[in-house]
């Protein structure tokens, strides 16, 4: 069986890597600071950003394929810590990619829609990158980098995402179930658009890229929604007819990192190569019905 290297397993999209596709590939993902135990999953505890350690886990493992996940993906945290998060979010993923170049094996790397500043949505892959923090500024310096490493990348902007995380992961998607359920009041931003897909389905679309993509590819979903118009859709979803659910605009709440409100991706070519997300309705559907 093929050897699939998952890096961050331990966070959202790293975690719903790792419960897919498992009868095809034998899975190895990586954690470091919350180690967890994934059913069907061999974990490697690493840090990735040292390189030669790194190094030593590649040669073990001598994976056939890597997709890339693992990041320090809070702007805000990136906005205040940009040496710590550089060290991951660039410095480890053009090594990785080298590591890849030198086997010639595939790899999708997971970069993000806050590589633009969202104000001429919605987003091709051929637009010019534009970032307004610093979480999207190390986002373009990777997706570079790791082109002028190893070209053959699938560099995979991925969306907003939702559903349920790992043991690990924390999700503003249970969040917002929670403060509907309990009548507790949830503020959000009526002026801020994403085109969001849930978790299985970015994972849909990753083992897509890595099988059939070199380059960049947009794997947003079919509709563009704000978080606010997304707290009505999942009240619905949930059968909840009365919440205390505040409108609310971006420049109402003061953040380190600085958000762009319009960041909707264009993935033509991603659905044009098989990439089919659900309608949301459909999605939260899947998502919320007993036993998912």
């Amino acid at each position: 069986m093929k050897r699939l290297f998952v890096t961050g397993a331990s966070g959202f999209l790293g975690w719903n890597i790792c419960n897919a596709n498992q009868k095809e590939w034998e899975i190895f993902g990586t954690v470091n600071s919350h180690p967890i135990v994934i059913a069907g999953t061999n974990t490697v505890q690493i840090d990735l950003t040292d390189f030669k350690e790194l190094k030593r886990v590649f040669k073990e493992i001598r994976p056939h394929a890597v997709i890339h996940a693992a990041a320090a993906s809070n702007p805000d945290f990136c906005q205040e810590n940009p040496a710590e998060s550089q060290r991951i979010n660039v410095d480890a993923s053009v090594n990785i990619a080298g590591l890849c170049a030198d086997r010639k094996i595939p790899l999708a790397f997971t970069s993000t829609d806050l590589v633009f500043d969202g104000l001429n949505a919605p987003y091709r892959e051929e637009d010019p990158v534009s970032p307004v923090n610093v979480y999207g500024e190390q986002k373009v310096l990777a997706e570079e980098r790791i082109f002028k490493t190893y070209p053959p990348a699938a560099v995979c902007r991925m969306p907003l995402m939702f559903g349920n995380p790992g043991p690990a992961a924390s999700s503003f998607f249970q969040s917002m179930i929670n403060a509907l359920k309990e009548g507790r009041e949830l503020r959000l931003f009526a002026d801020e658009f994403r085109t969001p897909i849930s978790g299985k389905t970015a994972v849909q679309g990753l083992f897509l890229a890595l099988n059939k993509i070199n380059g960049l590819i947009h794997l947003g979903g079919a509709e563009r929604i704000s978080r606010y118009n997304f707290g009505l859709l999942l009240m619905e979803s949930l059968g909840i007819s009365e919440a205390a659910l505040i409108k609310c605009q971006q420049k109402d709440i003061i953040t380190a990192a600085h958000r762009p409100p319009d960041v909707s991706l264009d993935s033509s070519n991603a659905f044009a190569a098989g990439f089919k997300p659900l309608p949301l309705r459909g999605e939260l559907k899947s998502l919320l019905e007993p036993g998912a």
